[in-house]
């Protein structure tokens, strides 16, 4: 059986090496408030994106990009808002990231949601 809190942690590192690799700047990994937690906090062209970073292994239960509910959407939503009020960031442009892990392939959607 899988350990998924190991998988997650190897989902997310892996996610900030392309990340870092791709031109952005990493601002804060594993933000967590009360509302809740967003895996990686980044900014590259006067943008701050919040990205949610998804692992599988296999298809078994679909793609990783697909755990990202409208559910989940919305609480990192919540929680972006949190770290953009507390760190008094205002008229910053944002965006919305899924960073899909399948096996060894990384598939970076922008603007998600």
């Amino acid at each position: 059986m899988i350990n998924t809190h190991a998988l997650g942690i190897s989902g997310e590192q892996k996610a900030v090496k392309y990340l870092k690799t791709n031109g952005y700047k990493i601002l804060k990994t594993n933000y967590t408030c009360v509302i809740g937690e967003i895996d990686i906090i980044c900014e590259k062209d006067d943008t701050i994106i919040f990205v949610e970073v998804k692992q599988r292994e296999s298809l078994k239960y679909g793609y990783p990009r697909e755990a990202v509910t409208t559910h989940k959407a919305n609480k990192i939503r919540m929680v972006a808002t949190n770290y953009l009020k507390f760190r008094r960031l205002t008229n910053q442009k944002v965006r919305f990231d899924v960073i899909d892990i399948l096996g060894d392939k990384i598939t970076h959607i922008e603007n998600c949601f």
